[in-house]
């Protein structure tokens, strides 16, 4: 009995770059890490050690020992190329100075990145290195397979600089890094706890299918793992229910949760409405009052891993795709490498 359904790997939907600290965790703050589906191509190629080889021949000239080793995995090689020059992206990946411009005053800062200046001489350009995960559609008997529909590819530390020729002529100018990759078992399950093979990262690349991917997202954002608090007291008025939980929830509107043993109608997956307190959240249900009382024993609410509903690159809702929580990337937030332009922008 076949255990896979065999589908293909075929177009890129997205990838995904994190930096990483000097151990080689994840960073989650504003400006660590880069999502985006403007990319060309992302290539690896396994580079093997070749195992000593040893012969050695009698007196009259035959062989009498021989023995090849085993050929080793070593590292894999890699190539990035994107589709523009990406100031942001150049910046997280391969070091540099990233050039801004405020748009706004200085009272009211409106900084938007504009331009990238290179490493200087002798200047390291890969730094502390990157995690790089890239999504691709599972293609069976020609469509989208229905159960798992894309491969997630994991490169959990990986050593990139821009390397070939830049032409500026008529035509696209493509910017493109290379280098290597290598294992990383503090990559774990990943920025949004989606990875469900945390000891496979140990190795250079891996590949799981899966249900989501983060499409129609560009920039930098900040991931969120599954949250969850427990549910003390419920109520609902005006098909509008309540939950109260025994701690802060860090729960947002817009934001899926799964609530569990609170009872009908609570129960099910719901779509935050409302946060009145921090210990509250609130979503619509159509039924009779129910009047506030006790969860005894509490219930749970869990919400799904760093996601909300979203438009597809196909146009239609589906809410399995993996997007930022609430806190997104903060333009004005100072982070490495930043250079602000130097003129008035009131002038």
């Amino acid at each position: 009995m076949a255990t896979q359904d065999f589908a293909a790997s075929v177009q890129g939907v997205s990838i995904r770059v994190t930096r990483l600290d000097s151990a080689g965790s994840l960073l989650n703050g504003a400006g660590d890490s880069y999502t985006t589906s403007a990319f060309m191509r992302v290539s690896f190629t396994p580079e093997y050690e070749e195992g000593d080889e040893i012969v050695e021949k009698s007196a009259d000239g035959t062989v009498c020992v021989s023995y090849k080793a085993p050929d080793t995995m070593k590292r894999i090689t890699m190539e990035l190329a994107i589709c523009e020059p990406d100031s942001e992206l150049t910046a997280l990946i391969s070091g540099g100075l990233l050039l801004r411009k405020n748009f706004g005053t200085f009272a009211a800062p409106d900084n938007k990145s504009i331009g990238w200046a290179a490493p200087s001489v002798g200047d390291d350009p890969t730094g502390r290195g990157v995690a790089l995960e890239c999504w691709s559609f599972a293609i069976k008997d020609g469509r989208r397979s229905a159960s798992l529909p894309y491969f997630h590819w994991v490169f959990p530390y990986a050593r990139l600089r821009q390397s070939g020729d830049r032409v500026i002529e008529n035509g696209m100018l493509a910017t493109t890094f290379e280098g290597y990759g290598l294992g990383n078992d503090l990559f774990a399950d990943g920025l949004d706890g989606r990875w469900e093979f945390p000891v496979s990262t140990e190795r250079s690349y891996s590949y799981a299918r899966t249900t989501y991917a983060p499409v129609g997202l560009r920039g930098f954002y900040t991931w969120h793992k599954n949250l969850a608090a427990s549910v003390t007291t419920k109520s609902l008025t005006s098909n509008i229910a309540t939950l109260t939980t025994d701690a802060p929830h860090q729960y947002s509107v817009g934001q899926t949760v799964v609530v569990a043993d609170v009872g009908s109608p609570f129960d099910g997956t719901q779509i935050i409405t409302a946060v009145p307190t921090t210990s509250q959240f609130r979503f619509a249900k159509t039924n009779a009052d129910v009047p506030t009382a006790p969860v005894s024993p509490v219930g749970t609410s869990v919400r799904q891993a760093g996601y909300n509903a979203v438009t597809d690159i196909f146009g239609s809702e589906n809410d399995s795709f993996n997007v930022p929580g609430s806190e997104e990337y903060n333009p004005d937030q100072s982070v490495d490498f930043i250079v602000p332009s130097d003129e008035d922008p009131v002038a």
